[in-house]
Parts: C-alpha cells; sequence; structure tokens
C-alpha cells in the first residue's frame, strides 16, 4: 500500500511533469490536485488560448486517469453526457451506453454554452457521482472530477450557471496568460516543433493509488478549534458584507476547510494553519460570493471583496 509520505511525492512531482507541456501553470495544477484529494470539482476560468484543456489533458496523463472531453454547445443533450438507453435489434431489448462522464477526469469545455437542462444534468453526477437511468443508478468510477471551463468575457449566447450549482464546485480557479519571458518559453517550444495534441513525453508519475492514500492522510490533518472558528468568521462577514447580496454559505465553509486540509497535508504538514486558510480562500469563496449592482458598478470584483474580508477579520494566534 502507497505510504503517505510516498503520495505526497508523488504528487509533488506532477507539477514537473505537467510543465513539460503547460509552461506556468503551477498554481492552478496544485489547485486541481487538492480538488481530486477532496473529491471536488474545479471551474476553471481564462480567456481562450490560455491552454486550460492541455493542462487538465495532460494532468490526466500524469496520473494514468481516463480522460474525457466534451465541447458543451446550444444544441448538446443531457443524454449526451450521460448516456442513454439504446434499442438491440440482435437482443429486442434496450441496453444501456455510457455517455462521456464515465471517466476520470471529464472536461466540461465552455459549459455556459449549453441550456441549463443539460447543465443540470451534470449535478447528479457531481454530487451523487452516480447517473440515473430507467429507474436504475449507475455509480462513476473513482476518482471522478468535473474541470469544467467558461470564458469570462464573452457572454453572447452563453448561459449563466445558476448559484446553486456553481456551489457545487470545490474552487474556482483563474488560468491567467503567462508572464513574457513564459509566453517566449511557449512560443520557444512551438518554434522546436512541439505537438499539443502529443502527449508522448508525459509519463504517469502518480495514480490512483496515490490518490487514495492522500485522501486518508488529508482526512487524519488536525483543525484546532481556533481555526474553525476563523473559517467560520470569514463565511459570516461575507454575509454581512454591504457589498454583497449573497455570501458564504456553510456548504461553502466547509469547502474552504477540506481544501486547506489538502493544502496543509501537501506542504508537509499534519495540521491546518490560518496562512492554509487564506491562501485557499479566494479558490474556494470566490464563485460563491454575488456582488450588489451598485459595487459592480464602483469596480468592486469577488476577489477584492474577500481581500478586505480577510484583512478585517482577525487571525487566530
Amino acid at each position: 500500500m502507497t505510504t503517505p509520505d510516498a503520495s505526497r511525492e508523488a504528487l509533488a512531482a506532477l507539477r514537473a511533469e505537467v510543465a513539460k507541456a503547460v509552461v506556468g501553470q503551477d498554481a492552478v495544477v496544485t489547485g486541481l490536485v487538492i480538488a481530486l484529494l477532496c473529491r471536488g470539482h474545479v471551474l476553471l476560468e481564462g480567456v481562450p488560448g490560455v491552454a486550460k484543456t492541455l493542462l487538465v489533458r495532460t494532468l490526466a496523463a500524469a496520473l494514468s486517469l481516463d480522460f474525457k472531453r466534451v465541447q458543451f454547445t446550444p444544441d448538446l443533450m443531457p443524454g449526451d453526457i450521460t448516456g442513454s438507453l439504446v434499442y438491440d435489434a440482435k437482443t429486442a431489448a434496450f441496453e444501456f451506453h455510457d455517455g462521456p462522464v464515465f471517466t476520470h477526469l471529464l472536461l466540461a469545455d465552455e459549459i455556459n454554452r449549453t441550456p441549463p437542462k443539460t447543465q443540470a444534468a451534470l449535478l447528479e453526477a457531481m454530487e451523487e457521482r452516480q447517473v440515473s437511468v430507467d429507474g436504475s443508478a449507475r455509480p462513476l468510477p473513482d476518482p471522478f472530477i468535473v474541470a469544467a471551463t467558461q470564458n469570462p468575457i464573452e457572454y453572447e449566447g452563453t448561459y449563466q450557471l445558476p448559484e446553486a450549482q456553481l456551489d457545487r464546485f470545490l474552487l474556482k480557479l483563474t488560468v491567467p496568460v503567462p508572464p513574457r519571458d513564459q509566453e517566449i518559453a511557449v512560443l520557444d517550444r512551438h518554434a522546436r516543433g512541439f505537438d499539443p495534441r502529443d502527449l508522448t513525453e508525459i509519463k504517469p508519475v502518480a495514480s490512483a493509488a496515490d490518490l487514495e492514500a492522500g485522501r486518508m492522510a488529508v482526512s487524519q490533518v488536525h483543525v484546532s478549534p481556533e481555526v474553525l472558528g476563523y473559517i467560520v468568521d470569514i463565511a459570516r462577514a461575507t454575509r454581512q458584507s454591504p457589498s454583497l447580496q449573497l455570501g458564504v454559505s456553510p456548504r461553502g465553509a466547509t469547502a474552504l476547510l477540506a481544501a486547506a486540509r489538502a493544502w496543509g497535508w501537501l506542504s508537509g504538514r499534519t495540521y491546518v494553519t490560518p496562512d492554509d486558510v487564506k491562501a485557499l480562500a479566494r479558490p474556494a469563496l470566490r464563485h460563491r460570493i454575488q456582488l450588489r449592482p451598485e459595487a459592480e458598478l464602483e469596480g468592486a470584483t469577488p476577489d477584492g471583496l474577500l481581500d478586505g474580508v480577510l484583512a478585517a477579520v482577525p487571525v487566530p494566534r
């Protein structure tokens, strides 16, 4: 059986392996690993062309996990994701054909381009980790994580995710445009013949067994009453902010706790510090708060509001 230390080393090696194909996205890779350790899902937000799809494909290859991608479009039907019953003339019976959701790592590309009915088809799979068809529940593989992407600047022809569905994502990670030196490195790779569709150079450096061992270790990470109180105080401060019409729910506080424990373990500790909570507050909470229209007009942002909350809430010593 994989030991916790060996699991941590294997998961740490993911950054270097993914960097063979994707330059400068270490923070996003770490967020995806945290989500896998917490059995959570991730919303990736970034402008087109910052390698969101390549990043997830490369991570799956480095973890030796099954990967499938669905391009969400306005005409996509729920059965196109979950699977459907198909009549077999030979047996004169209906047989269930698995949809792309039956995988370890599902990339839901441009999830906000499909109607709410199809978006909702993912909800049971994400929350219950099963698909119900014709009264039968079919469990999804373990591990199972949805990495959904959306474009932050183009809203024409899109269907914004409702708050209840956004709340199902453990983390919302922003995928930035790389700095100048890293963008030069990207172009240099392409100039030397790099093909983003060819991932033969990516070697499996971790496995599902490493993830399972990591999950067991994360569940043993100690959280003091003071840190628990700190997380609750942050959540309550968002609910009382005059700039927000929707604050962090108890589910959001639980998500922040889970992510902070995973980050504490990945950092080599057996306990959670207030700094772990601060480090994960933005990705765990930015999609769970809703600004008032007047605050948006004044230029406020979710990250800016969260920074203000973190600065105002007393840190336990």
